[in-house]
């Protein structure tokens, strides 16, 4: 079984950008160390995350610091 995500589960780079204060090149760096999000290819050109797996890992970067 196939689970589709609609374009309100998936977060763009410009919106991952928005959100998450770390430049593109680190976030690739914590990806490929499995500290972030992997991105998911959606398109020829194209790429974006699992929007509950960013809000998740933001959530936990929130616990750690409190």
């Amino acid at each position: 079984m196939t689970y589709q995500l609609s374009q309100s589960d998936l977060m763009l780079s410009p919106e991952v950008d928005a959100r998450i204060p770390y430049s593109r090149a680190h976030l690739y760096r914590l990806e490929s160390q499995g500290e972030f999000p992997k991105r998911r290819r959606i398109g020829r050109n194209r790429i974006a995350w699992v929007r509950a797996e960013v809000e998740q890992w933001l959530s936990d970067k929130m616990e750690e610091q409190s």
